[in-house]
Protein backbone atom coordinates (compact mmCIF):
# COMPACT_ATOMS: atom_id res chain seq x y z
CA UNK A 1 0.00 0.00 0.00
CA UNK A 2 1.50 3.29 -0.99
CA UNK A 3 1.33 6.25 1.67
CA UNK A 4 0.33 9.25 1.09
CA UNK A 5 2.45 12.08 1.01
CA UNK A 6 2.12 14.57 3.87
CA UNK A 7 1.94 18.19 2.91
CA UNK A 8 3.52 19.39 5.88
CA UNK A 9 6.46 17.20 5.74
CA UNK A 10 9.89 19.27 5.86
CA UNK A 11 8.04 22.23 7.29
CA UNK A 12 10.60 24.19 8.00
CA UNK A 13 12.80 24.06 5.12
CA UNK A 14 9.46 25.10 3.17
CA UNK A 15 8.84 27.81 4.89
CA UNK A 16 12.63 29.32 5.02
CA UNK A 17 12.63 29.14 1.44
CA UNK A 18 9.47 30.90 0.98
CA UNK A 19 10.82 33.65 3.69
CA UNK A 20 14.39 33.48 1.15
CA UNK A 21 12.03 34.53 -2.08
CA UNK A 22 10.30 37.27 -0.20
CA UNK A 23 13.43 38.33 0.51
CA UNK A 24 15.07 38.46 -2.55
CA UNK A 25 11.84 39.68 -4.09
CA UNK A 26 12.09 42.68 -2.11
CA UNK A 27 15.86 43.90 -2.50
CA UNK A 28 15.20 43.40 -6.20
CA UNK A 29 11.75 45.14 -6.70
CA UNK A 30 13.46 48.34 -3.99
CA UNK A 31 16.60 48.22 -5.99
CA UNK A 32 17.08 51.38 -8.51
CA UNK A 33 16.48 50.62 -12.11
CA UNK A 34 19.52 52.29 -14.42
CA UNK A 35 20.65 52.02 -17.55
CA UNK A 36 24.16 51.93 -18.86
CA UNK A 37 26.08 51.98 -22.29
CA UNK A 38 28.68 49.04 -22.90
CA UNK A 39 30.66 48.17 -25.56
CA UNK A 40 30.34 44.29 -26.59
CA UNK A 41 31.88 42.26 -29.03
CA UNK A 42 30.06 40.74 -32.25
CA UNK A 43 30.24 37.50 -32.91
CA UNK A 44 29.89 35.95 -36.76
CA UNK A 45 27.92 32.99 -36.49
CA UNK A 46 26.90 30.48 -39.62
CA UNK A 47 29.63 31.65 -42.24
CA UNK A 48 28.35 30.17 -45.17
CA UNK A 49 31.14 28.80 -47.00
CA UNK A 50 32.96 29.45 -50.20
CA UNK A 51 32.52 33.36 -49.25
CA UNK A 52 34.99 35.82 -47.91
CA UNK A 53 34.90 39.03 -46.32
CA UNK A 54 36.20 42.24 -48.65
CA UNK A 55 35.48 44.75 -45.70
CA UNK A 56 36.36 44.21 -42.36
CA UNK A 57 33.09 44.11 -40.47
CA UNK A 58 33.24 45.95 -36.54
CA UNK A 59 34.67 43.97 -33.75
CA UNK A 60 32.05 46.05 -31.22
CA UNK A 61 28.66 46.85 -30.74
CA UNK A 62 27.19 49.48 -28.78
CA UNK A 63 23.95 48.20 -26.75
CA UNK A 64 22.30 50.25 -24.13
CA UNK A 65 20.93 47.95 -20.92
CA UNK A 66 18.61 48.49 -18.18
CA UNK A 67 18.40 46.41 -15.21
CA UNK A 68 19.06 47.19 -11.34
CA UNK A 69 21.71 48.72 -10.16
CA UNK A 70 23.67 45.90 -8.52
CA UNK A 71 22.92 43.93 -11.07
CA UNK A 72 24.80 46.58 -13.61
CA UNK A 73 27.48 47.33 -11.72
CA UNK A 74 28.69 44.15 -11.68
CA UNK A 75 28.26 43.83 -15.31
CA UNK A 76 31.28 43.61 -17.57
CA UNK A 77 31.25 43.92 -21.89
CA UNK A 78 32.55 40.23 -21.85
CA UNK A 79 29.52 39.16 -19.93
CA UNK A 80 27.52 40.21 -23.03
CA UNK A 81 27.85 39.49 -26.71
CA UNK A 82 26.21 40.49 -29.90
CA UNK A 83 25.70 37.66 -32.85
CA UNK A 84 24.70 37.89 -36.37
CA UNK A 85 23.83 35.19 -37.76
CA UNK A 86 25.20 34.93 -41.70
CA UNK A 87 23.13 32.14 -42.95
CA UNK A 88 22.05 32.47 -46.53
CA UNK A 89 24.09 35.46 -47.47
CA UNK A 90 25.16 35.72 -51.05
CA UNK A 91 28.38 37.55 -53.22
CA UNK A 92 27.97 40.91 -52.91
CA UNK A 93 27.38 44.17 -50.70
CA UNK A 94 24.62 42.77 -47.74
CA UNK A 95 22.94 44.56 -45.11
CA UNK A 96 22.11 42.93 -41.49
CA UNK A 97 19.47 44.01 -39.07
CA UNK A 98 20.74 43.64 -35.59
CA UNK A 99 18.24 44.35 -32.58
CA UNK A 100 18.12 43.75 -28.84
CA UNK A 101 17.23 40.31 -29.13
CA UNK A 102 20.30 39.16 -31.05
CA UNK A 103 22.61 40.46 -27.85
CA UNK A 104 23.21 37.46 -25.07
CA UNK A 105 23.02 39.19 -21.60
CA UNK A 106 22.73 37.75 -17.81
CA UNK A 107 19.64 37.38 -16.52
CA UNK A 108 17.73 39.89 -14.88
CA UNK A 109 19.62 42.71 -17.58
CA UNK A 110 17.54 44.15 -20.29
CA UNK A 111 18.84 45.23 -23.56
CA UNK A 112 17.23 48.23 -24.70
CA UNK A 113 19.19 50.01 -27.78
CA UNK A 114 22.00 48.57 -30.03
CA UNK A 115 23.86 50.85 -32.33
CA UNK A 116 24.61 50.25 -35.06
CA UNK A 117 21.13 48.85 -36.06
CA UNK A 118 22.26 47.63 -39.37
CA UNK A 119 25.65 45.67 -40.53
CA UNK A 120 26.98 46.38 -43.97
CA UNK A 121 28.92 43.39 -45.37
CA UNK A 122 30.75 42.47 -48.25
CA UNK A 123 30.96 39.27 -49.91
CA UNK A 124 33.19 37.63 -52.04
CA UNK A 125 33.31 34.80 -53.96
CA UNK A 126 36.88 32.53 -51.85
CA UNK A 127 39.81 32.02 -54.31
CA UNK A 128 43.36 30.53 -54.49
CA UNK A 129 46.38 30.88 -55.86
CA UNK A 130 49.76 29.85 -55.68
CA UNK A 131 52.72 32.54 -55.78
CA UNK A 132 56.28 32.72 -55.36
CA UNK A 133 57.83 33.25 -51.78
CA UNK A 134 60.11 36.54 -51.74
CA UNK A 135 62.74 36.54 -48.17
CA UNK A 136 63.77 39.53 -46.99
CA UNK A 137 67.61 40.31 -46.07
CA UNK A 138 68.46 42.60 -43.85
CA UNK A 139 71.49 44.22 -42.99
CA UNK A 140 75.02 43.88 -43.78
CA UNK A 141 77.48 41.38 -44.05
CA UNK A 142 81.44 41.80 -42.29
CA UNK A 143 83.54 44.47 -43.83
CA UNK A 144 85.05 42.81 -47.16
CA UNK A 145 81.50 40.29 -47.79
CA UNK A 146 78.54 40.72 -49.99
CA UNK A 147 74.50 38.60 -49.67
CA UNK A 148 75.52 36.50 -53.27
CA UNK A 149 72.05 33.81 -54.31
CA UNK A 150 69.72 32.98 -51.54
CA UNK A 151 67.55 30.14 -51.93
CA UNK A 152 64.13 29.35 -50.32
CA UNK A 153 62.23 26.53 -49.40
CA UNK A 154 59.40 25.90 -50.37
CA UNK A 155 59.52 28.29 -53.88
CA UNK A 156 55.94 28.83 -53.95
CA UNK A 157 52.77 28.71 -51.85
CA UNK A 158 48.83 28.87 -51.68
CA UNK A 159 46.90 31.85 -50.41
CA UNK A 160 43.47 31.84 -50.28
CA UNK A 161 40.62 34.94 -49.54
CA UNK A 162 38.56 37.19 -52.04
CA UNK A 163 38.84 36.79 -55.62
CA UNK A 164 39.66 40.42 -56.10
CA UNK A 165 42.07 40.73 -53.66
CA UNK A 166 43.80 37.03 -55.19
CA UNK A 167 44.09 37.71 -58.51
CA UNK A 168 46.12 41.00 -57.39
CA UNK A 169 48.10 39.73 -55.38
CA UNK A 170 52.08 39.00 -56.65
CA UNK A 171 54.06 37.70 -53.72
CA UNK A 172 53.96 36.19 -50.47
CA UNK A 173 56.95 37.80 -48.10
CA UNK A 174 59.07 36.10 -45.29
CA UNK A 175 60.03 37.76 -41.71
CA UNK A 176 63.69 39.28 -42.43
CA UNK A 177 66.90 36.93 -42.35
CA UNK A 178 69.51 39.25 -40.96
CA UNK A 179 72.91 38.97 -42.63
CA UNK A 180 74.77 41.77 -40.13
CA UNK A 181 78.28 40.73 -39.51
CA UNK A 182 78.11 37.71 -41.61
CA UNK A 183 81.28 36.00 -43.01
CA UNK A 184 79.68 32.15 -43.99
CA UNK A 185 76.29 31.21 -45.37
CA UNK A 186 73.12 31.44 -43.33
CA UNK A 187 70.23 29.36 -42.31
CA UNK A 188 67.10 30.37 -40.99
CA UNK A 189 63.48 29.38 -40.54
CA UNK A 190 61.27 32.22 -41.10
CA UNK A 191 57.65 32.96 -41.23
CA UNK A 192 55.68 33.24 -44.36
CA UNK A 193 52.81 35.48 -44.98
CA UNK A 194 51.07 38.04 -47.28
CA UNK A 195 51.19 41.92 -46.73
CA UNK A 196 47.61 42.28 -47.47
CA UNK A 197 45.04 41.49 -44.42
CA UNK A 198 42.27 40.28 -46.45
CA UNK A 199 44.53 37.39 -47.54
CA UNK A 200 46.46 34.40 -45.73
CA UNK A 201 48.23 31.47 -46.31
CA UNK A 202 46.77 28.25 -46.52
CA UNK A 203 48.73 25.61 -45.55
CA UNK A 204 52.57 26.72 -45.09
CA UNK A 205 53.50 28.74 -42.60
CA UNK A 206 57.48 28.92 -42.41
CA UNK A 207 60.05 28.41 -45.11
CA UNK A 208 63.78 27.62 -44.90
CA UNK A 209 66.11 30.17 -46.57
CA UNK A 210 69.50 29.73 -47.16
CA UNK A 211 71.52 33.08 -48.45
CA UNK A 212 74.99 33.06 -49.57
CA UNK A 213 77.66 35.38 -48.23
CA UNK A 214 80.55 35.50 -50.57
CA UNK A 215 83.72 37.86 -50.71
CA UNK A 216 83.44 41.36 -51.92
CA UNK A 217 84.10 41.75 -55.62
CA UNK A 218 87.47 44.01 -55.97
CA UNK A 219 88.42 46.69 -58.60
CA UNK A 220 91.35 46.65 -60.83
CA UNK A 221 92.66 49.13 -63.18
CA UNK A 222 93.85 48.40 -66.57
CA UNK A 223 96.18 50.67 -68.63
CA UNK A 224 97.09 51.09 -71.98
CA UNK A 225 94.17 49.50 -73.75
CA UNK A 226 94.56 50.02 -77.42
CA UNK A 227 91.39 51.61 -79.18
CA UNK A 228 89.98 49.38 -81.84
CA UNK A 229 87.67 50.35 -84.80
CA UNK A 230 84.48 48.29 -85.24
CA UNK A 231 82.48 48.35 -88.44
CA UNK A 232 84.68 50.22 -90.39
CA UNK A 233 84.19 50.71 -94.21
CA UNK A 234 86.89 49.35 -96.28
CA UNK A 235 88.55 51.54 -98.21
CA UNK A 236 88.71 53.84 -94.73
CA UNK A 237 90.73 53.78 -92.18
CA UNK A 238 90.74 55.46 -88.02
CA UNK A 239 92.86 57.33 -85.84
CA UNK A 240 92.22 57.96 -82.30
CA UNK A 241 93.04 60.65 -79.78
CA UNK A 242 94.36 59.64 -77.40
CA UNK A 243 94.80 55.96 -78.79
CA UNK A 244 94.77 53.77 -75.69
CA UNK A 245 92.02 54.18 -72.23
CA UNK A 246 92.55 53.26 -68.97
CA UNK A 247 89.47 50.52 -67.92
CA UNK A 248 88.40 50.06 -64.28
CA UNK A 249 87.71 46.53 -63.87
CA UNK A 250 85.62 44.50 -61.11
CA UNK A 251 85.08 40.94 -60.67
CA UNK A 252 85.95 38.59 -57.71
CA UNK A 253 89.21 38.17 -56.29
CA UNK A 254 90.02 35.19 -57.69
CA UNK A 255 89.30 36.58 -61.37
CA UNK A 256 90.87 39.79 -60.96
CA UNK A 257 94.32 38.09 -59.78
CA UNK A 258 94.33 36.36 -63.01
CA UNK A 259 93.03 39.14 -65.38
CA UNK A 260 95.36 40.33 -68.19
CA UNK A 261 95.45 42.86 -70.85
CA UNK A 262 94.10 40.49 -73.23
CA UNK A 263 91.43 39.68 -71.34
CA UNK A 264 90.03 43.45 -71.72
CA UNK A 265 89.18 45.08 -74.91
CA UNK A 266 88.24 49.05 -76.12
CA UNK A 267 86.30 50.11 -79.12
CA UNK A 268 84.68 52.24 -81.08
CA UNK A 269 81.98 51.97 -83.40
CA UNK A 270 82.20 53.50 -87.08
CA UNK A 271 79.02 52.20 -88.53
CA UNK A 272 77.31 54.63 -91.02
CA UNK A 273 80.21 57.13 -90.53
CA UNK A 274 82.56 58.72 -93.61
CA UNK A 275 85.65 60.41 -94.27
CA UNK A 276 85.33 63.42 -91.45
CA UNK A 277 86.22 64.12 -87.17
CA UNK A 278 84.17 62.84 -84.44
CA UNK A 279 83.65 62.50 -81.04
CA UNK A 280 82.94 59.05 -80.37
CA UNK A 281 82.11 56.82 -76.91
CA UNK A 282 84.57 54.41 -75.92
CA UNK A 283 82.82 50.78 -75.21
CA UNK A 284 84.91 48.05 -73.43
CA UNK A 285 84.17 44.34 -72.23
CA UNK A 286 85.80 41.72 -70.07
CA UNK A 287 86.17 38.56 -70.16
CA UNK A 288 84.24 35.82 -67.70
CA UNK A 289 82.46 37.29 -64.96
CA UNK A 290 84.34 40.77 -64.64
CA UNK A 291 82.48 43.25 -66.29
CA UNK A 292 83.99 46.97 -67.16
CA UNK A 293 83.16 49.89 -64.33
CA UNK A 294 84.68 53.16 -65.85
CA UNK A 295 86.66 54.12 -68.88
CA UNK A 296 88.82 56.64 -69.05
CA UNK A 297 88.43 58.81 -71.24
CA UNK A 298 84.84 57.91 -71.88
CA UNK A 299 85.27 59.57 -74.87
CA UNK A 300 87.95 60.23 -78.00
CA UNK A 301 88.32 62.02 -80.83
CA UNK A 302 88.68 59.93 -84.16
CA UNK A 303 89.29 60.99 -87.55
CA UNK A 304 88.21 58.89 -90.54
CA UNK A 305 90.19 59.16 -93.59
CA UNK A 306 90.68 57.10 -97.07
CA UNK A 307 93.29 55.15 -96.91
CA UNK A 308 95.51 56.99 -99.71
CA UNK A 309 95.63 59.78 -97.20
Amino acid sequence: MSRVPWPFGHFGLKVLSVVLAILLWMIVAGEETVERGLQVPLELQQFPAGLELKNKPPSTVDVRVRGGAGTLSRLLPMDAVAVLDLRGAQAGQRLFPLTPDQVRVPFGVEVVQITPATVALAFENQATKQVPIVAGIEGKPAPGFVVGKWTIDPETVEIVGPESFVKRATTALTDPVSVAGARAPLRATVTVGVLDSALRVKNTRSAVVDVQIVPAPVERMVHGVPIRFMNRTTNLTAQSSPETVELAVRGSREGMSRLTAEDVSAYVDLAGLGVGQYMLAVHADAAGDSSVTRIAPAMVQVRVFGVKD
